[in-house]
């Protein structure tokens, strides 16, 4: 389930962090109508109102259900409307078919949080020293901080399809920072490293155990790709080259018909837009380039003489003193070229709740960081997110490494 080693917690700080977490997911949402927030625009993605259910659906199954004295559920239909892919549980509604769920609407999902809510606050005062307790819903905020991410994530690829190009908000903290510094490389030495949690604090099973790994000499970048850096690429035909890419990579960019990221569009007057959060905006090619697939960032590092980081490289390098470097966190997560597997000696927890992490790893890629969607607070220089190789509408981007010697 998660590697935790929580202290006792006084009641009422485990409860203000509660309703931190439960609020900023209702404040997201905030901007959305009803219409925006049941749309579906993809498998991959899953509407707003979906997120609301289901991580109010994760406390009142995991926790509420074996700890309520008295459970009784807010509703038993939503046992399977909102369970993702926790096949202990039981039965789960189509992912594909989410945005068919008209019913229940809006206003009875966000009822249904306000009582699962006031349930969990009559609880919270009682687990200050239940250790198992604690760590169990310290996953469910940290699993509702996860769909926070994807909430933005899915919202803009709805978005997206709309032809008049809709602003989610006017003005967003999810706009990247510019690189204020020119790229250049910084080198590590070979040897031994160690990497994976270690400590206290919370950190999901797949973080660990922590375990040594043997690094050749390499060098990273000290700074993301560039949007301007990427048009490079795109406008010298690297969508065109297919010696650039990997085999399986170009027939799923030939079989897409792509020329260039996703969200961008080059105008009537030839010049580049892309879309945000904020609507339709011109390119700003000191900002990172972002929602790239692994298959369109090992492209373009291999289009520049370099390729893309291991996770043990990315890892061993962020922990370092001696080479502090931009953009590490809150702006763009990072595809490796590791594949999500597990660690040496990593174990499933039992029960449902180990269904976690453990079972996709098989056929994804690890990305490092954070990106500017993710919730303050939730980075950590362990975080593991893993994507298959085709995502494109998280906030992924490219930090490139080289071979040394």
């Amino acid at each position: 389930m998660t590697m935790t080693s929580l202290a006792p917690q006084a009641p009422h700080a485990l409860l203000s962090r509660y309703n931190a977490v439960r609020s900023r997911s209702v404040a997201l949402a905030a901007p959305l109508s009803p219409e925006d927030c049941a749309a579906q625009s993809m498998p991959d993605a899953s509407p707003t109102k979906w997120h609301l259910a289901h991580t109010t659906w994760f406390f009142e199954t995991f926790v509420l259900e074996a700890h309520e004295a008295g459970f009784t559920p807010f509703a038993p239909a939503f046992r399977v409307l909102f369970n993702s892919y926790y096949n202990g549980v039981g039965a789960k509604h189509p992912r594909p078919q989410r945005g068919l769920l008209t019913r229940p609407a809006l206003n009875e999902v966000l009822a249904y949080r306000a009582n699962v809510d006031a349930r969990m606050a009559r609880l919270l005062p009682t687990v200050a020293h239940d250790a198992a307790l604690r760590g169990l819903i310290e996953l469910g905020l940290q699993h509702e901080q996860q769909h926070q991410e994807l909430m933005l994530t899915d919202i803009q690829h709805l978005l997206s399809c709309n032809p008049l190009f809709p602003a989610y908000a006017e003005v967003s903290d999810t706009v990247a920072p510019e690189a204020t510094e020119a790229l250049v490389w910084h080198t590590f030495g070979e040897g031994l490293a160690q990497i994976g949690h270690a400590g206290s604090g919370f950190a999901f099973d797949n973080e660990g155990p922590r375990h040594r790994v043997y690094l050749h000499p390499y060098a990273l970048a000290s700074r993301l790709v560039t949007q301007a850096e990427y048009l490079a690429f795109v406008e010298d035909g690297g969508y065109r080259n297919p010696l650039l890419w990997l085999a399986e990579g170009w027939d799923w960019r030939a079989a897409q018909g792509l020329e260039q990221p996703l969200y961008w569009h080059r105008m009537e007057e030839g010049a580049w837009h892309h879309f945000t959060l904020t609507g339709l905006q011109p390119l700003q090619g000191g900002q990172p380039v972002l929602h790239l697939s692994y298959y369109e960032a090992d492209a373009y590092a291999r289009w520049v003489g370099a390729r893309l980081p291991t996770e043990a490289e990315w890892e061993h390098a962020a922990a370092q003193e001696v080479h502090p470097m931009e953009q590490l966190f809150g702006v763009a997560w990072q595809w490796t070229q590791s594949s999500y597997a597990p660690y040496p000696g990593f174990q499933v927890a039992a029960g449902a709740v180990g269904e976690y992490n453990g079972k996709f790893m098989v056929n994804q890629y690890v990305l490092r960081g954070s990106s500017c969607a993710t919730p303050p607070g939730h980075e950590r220089l362990t975080y593991r997110n893993f994507f298959p190789a085709t995502a494109r509408w998280q906030f992924t981007g490219i930090r490139l490494a080289r071979d040394l010697g």
